[in-house]
């Protein structure tokens, strides 16, 4: 993939169809918070309730087409030093570096818009091999697994933890 083709940017409206195409694929939400999208309007309503609104939430765009998101979740008072970050790519792009070109094109912005913040963090399903290898593409360090930790989507999971500080490169 031409690294110069693919842009992040804030949501729009018009982004609907495109984003249907990711949104609303099992393959693509099954790994994320996000119940799968099943119709234009329920894909419009999510855009202009929840990505808008969403001050860190970006369209990962190839030639301005809405191809997946990166989010990223500040902490606040006692938690401001960290936010967590999660992204998501259409199934077509995937083994292409698209999420890994987004990480590192977002870090570098989350640490110049929000300087309190020094550790960015991920939660992974110690099953999603592929979310794994993107994050420690870009750097993060895996620092333990968290057994049982949450739900998702109806079933309790083990999770791993990466985190990036700051003061810590990224490849």
């Amino acid at each position: 993939m031409d690294s110069s083709r693919m842009s992040l940017r804030p949501f729009k409206l018009t982004d609907v169809d495109d984003m249907m195409l990711w949104a609303g694929d099992d393959r693509v939400t099954q790994t994320i918070r996000w119940n799968t999208l099943t119709s234009k309007e329920e894909a419009l309503t999510f855009i202009k309730d929840v990505c808008i609104p969403h001050p860190c939430r970006r369209s990962i765009c190839i030639d301005d087409r809405s191809i997946g998101f990166v989010s990223v979740f500040p902490g606040s008072g006692d938690d401001r030093s960290r936010a967590d970050v999660g992204y998501a790519v259409a199934f077509e792009y995937w083994g292409q570096g698209i999420g890994t070109e987004a990480l590192k094109m977002t870090i570098p912005q989350v640490y110049s818009e929000f300087p309190e913040v020094i550790r960015l963090q991920a939660l992974v399903d110690v099953e999603n091999k592929a979310s794994q290898r993107v994050l420690e593409k870009v750097g993060f360090i895996k620092e333990g697994k968290l057994r049982k930790y949450g739900y998702h989507k109806g079933k309790l999971v083990d999770l791993f933890m990466y985190s990036l500080l700051s003061t810590e490169s990224i490849y």
